[in-house]
């Protein structure tokens, strides 16, 4: 397979899901043998997206040098992958990638209405000589890497949930990403919210960029302060366990995500894989140390 670019230029604008800085972003097309990286056009740095420029995983995915970092960059990074996109060069104006709607729908929609561009040269695969697994001890996570013919991943959300049970989410090149994967959208449980802003984070959550999972029972005063985080006046609880901010896309939209998140974060290995990739409670940190053990393989 030859690699890829864009055919043009593609913008979007808006607010970080954890710092609400607004930021605008263009994804431009790149020559050969480029791969992804981001441009900070305020400070003049170019941060190449790879594991070990990785810097914070702490609910998103951040890379920096020295210290110029961009934050929240699993979507993209899983949209030019799902694409097929080789290379890319991504200029913004901020900390933190937009969150959009919360998914990787928009930049997929963007680019695929003009399709790719083939250019002069034979895609670069990552063939591994030996499978790689990296364990989070306290929660039982693991992401386990293997040799294989083509790239393909396998996804378990185990969060001991009686909303969300146990979701097993699979796919390889034969999946339609655009449909089954780009619109799943980010998700946080609702007892993490008040945390979370205590933190000064998800500053950019509002009512259309965030799943919220009620497990646990919680007052009407409660569920009204949450509405004056997303921005709202008055929100409930749906008889399926969800904040009535949004409609999920899919009964496993959440299991679905975390595969959009592993898919942007094992880019960062640099390259596309030949593997298969079987994930158990995947998350942002044992995502990113598993790329960068890819990283040392090959």
């Amino acid at each position: 397979m030859k690699q890829r670019t864009l055919k043009k230029s593609y913008s979007f604008h808006g607010k970080g899901l954890h710092t609400g800085v607004f930021s605008n972003m263009i994804i431009n097309p790149a020559s050969v043998g480029t791969g992804i990286k981001f441009f900070r056009t305020d400070i003049g740095v170019e941060i190449p997206a790879l594991a070990q420029n990785v810097h914070n995983t702490a609910r998103c995915t951040v890379i920096s040098i020295g210290d110029a970092s961009v934050s929240t960059i699993e979507h993209v990074m899983s949209a030019l992958t799902g694409l097929g996109v080789d290379n890319a060069l991504i200029e913004i104006d901020n900390i933190e990638a937009p969150i959009l709607d919360g998914s990787a729908l928009c930049y997929v929609e963007a680019i695929s209405a003009d399709g790719l561009l083939e250019q002069e040269a034979e895609r670069v695969y990552a063939e591994l000589p030996e499978a790689v697994e990296i364990r989070d001890e306290k929660s039982g996570g693991y992401v386990r890497v293997e040799p294989a013919d083509h790239l393909s991943v396998d996804v378990t959300v185990d969060f001991n949930s009686r909303v969300l049970g146990v979701q097993e989410v699979h796919w390889d090149e034969s999946v339609d990403y655009s449909r089954e994967i780009a619109p799943c959208r980010t998700f946080v449980f609702f007892h993490e919210l008040q945390f979370l802003a205590s933190q000064g984070l998800v500053k950019g959550g509002d009512v259309d960029n965030a799943i919220v999972v009620v497990e646990n029972p919680v007052d009407e005063a409660t569920v009204d302060r949450m509405a004056e985080i997303f921005g709202q006046p008055k929100l409930s609880i749906t008889p399926e366990g969800y904040l009535s901010n949004i409609t999920l896309n899919f009964p496993d939209e959440c299991g679905r995500h975390k595969l959009l998140d592993i898919l942007g974060d094992m880019r960062l290995a640099g390259a596309y894989l030949k593997a298969h990739i079987t994930a158990y409670k995947p998350g942002h940190t044992i995502n990113t140390a598993a790329a960068k053990a890819v990283q040392k393989l090959i």
